[in-house]
């Protein structure tokens, strides 16, 4: 922790003298002693951590004294010691900001030492807080994390600029695999609430009987088996982002109750009678389209509206191009290090060979393939028959259930891309009206 700061300011010589070498016990504490509130005042510069203050000082009492600190520093923690016992005067310095009011007696030096123990050991436990909270921020700059400089991953990367700038609700779709969580944490420790937690859900794990409650939380005795209090995910995100993934997999009494919070921006644990106010960022993810969803009857359309904020979409690997190879060496030197290989080289065609597959998997499937080839080859060099496909099919059309309105727009948006958007020749590609295009741009279930 190295040395403490503490200052102690008292016009009594010989009781400063007692406080000071009781704290002096621990040699991690630096003592500094004044006599008068302006010598505290002057040195305040020199940046303490914590300070002892006599109530009644010859130029000035705690209440002003205190006032002055805390302009200059409200984190500076003070603890008041006077001779009096006045509970309206303690409460109104621990009102200002005190962290600790004692009297002096025979037992002012232990009461002291614990409340600056108490101090210290939340002092140390929020830097550490803080340092990892730091290291999340590096960990998730999403300029290291996102690997790859495809057209389409470019695009993903101007959108997450914008993203952590404001606190606009964002939608992020995109296959199983294409990594929306990470983009998620990427925008919410980039931004402004990156200090803030970020609570992440997965709607689709949770049985649908106790959504709500991992929502909204609950009190005592709300239902059957709530045994204690819960917090729900909206209370542990407050001031900070909460990631709903798989948001399609609500259903419709859940998706009002969310809708209801969201507009109001508070909310009532289940069997609770509190008001709980919210300030949360919301993002959400999912691998169906949801406007399909709205028009299907299943997603209400004013939470839909509610949601959607900034939509950011994840192009499935296959479309990124070289970002494959790119991804394949990032992979391959996490795996190495982690297991302590020496470096692992890949050969031409094994290059070639993960060039040429669909990845219905996306980035979680590479991973999974890259970390089996560099346990099968053999001399470091990662061969074509190393890389080994376990898809379950090989054709990404047909790795997942969809509706066929779904796999229609999918393939309107494939053949969109790959012709740079000339509506007409799609149409003339997949013998279709280009007025059934138009039609799905025009209602959002493709966008350009």
């Amino acid at each position: 922790m190295g040395n403490t700061k503490i200052f102690i300011v008292d016009d009594d010589p010989f009781y400063g003298e007692i406080l000071g070498y009781q704290l002096s016990q621990n040699p991690d504490f630096e003592i500094t002693r004044f006599s008068t509130a302006k010598e505290c005042l002057a040195n305040l510069h020199k940046k303490p951590q914590l300070i002892t203050l006599d109530y009644t000082l010859p130029d000035g009492n705690g209440t002003e004294v205190l006032k002055k600190i805390k302009d200059f520093n409200p984190l500076i923690p003070v603890i008041i010691i006077s001779s009096q016992e006045d509970i309206n005067t303690a409460i109104g310095l621990l009102k200002l900001g005190a962290h600790d009011y004692l009297v002096k007696d025979a037992n002012t030096k232990d009461l002291l030492w614990n409340s600056v123990l108490h101090i210290m050991e939340n002092t140390s436990l929020k830097e550490e807080l803080e340092q990892l909270k730091e290291e999340l921020g590096v960990k998730y700059d999403f300029g290291k994390v996102i690997k790859g400089n495809s057209p389409a991953i470019m695009k993903t990367f101007n959108l997450i600029e914008k993203a952590v700038k404001t606190n606009i609700n964002i939608s992020i779709t995109g296959e199983t695999g294409t990594g929306k969580e990470v983009v998620a944490k990427s925008i919410h420790y980039n931004s402004d609430r990156k200090k803030m937690p970020f609570i992440a859900i997965n709607m689709a794990a949770i049985p649908k009987e106790l959504v709500e409650s991992e929502l909204f939380g609950h009190e005592k005795g709300a239902f059957t088996g709530a045994v204690g209090r819960k917090i729900g995910k909206f209370e542990e995100a407050n001031k900070g982002t909460l990631f709903l993934d798989e948001i399609a997999e609500l259903d419709l009494n859940i998706q009002s109750k969310l809708l209801r919070v969201l507009q109001e921006r508070e909310l009532t644990r289940i069997g609770g009678k509190d008001t709980i106010k919210l300030d949360v960022r919301l993002i959400i993810a999912t691998h169906k389209n949801l406007a399909y969803e709205v028009k299907n009857g299943t997603f209400r359309e004013d939470l839909y509206y509610r949601l959607m904020g900034m939509p950011i979409e994840l192009p499935p690997l296959r479309e990124r191009g070289n970002d494959i190879l790119i991804l394949t060496r990032y992979f391959l030197d996490e795996f190495c290090a982690s297991n302590k290989l020496s470096e692992v080289q890949i050969s031409r065609e094994a290059k070639d060979k993960l060039m040429q597959y669909s990845y219905p998997g996306n980035i979680r499937e590479l991973k999974s393939i890259i970390e089996l080839a560099a346990v099968m080859c053999n001399g470091n060099v990662i061969s074509a028959e190393d890389i080994i496909y376990n898809s379950l099919s090989d054709n990404h059309l047909m790795s997942s259930e969809k509706t066929l309105k779904e796999y229609t727009i999918e393939i309107i948006k494939h053949y969109l891309k790959k012709y740079d958007n000339n509506v007409v020749k799609v149409a003339e590609k997949l013998d279709i009206g280009k007025s059934t295009i138009y039609k799905m741009i025009q209602e959002k279930e493709i966008t350009l």
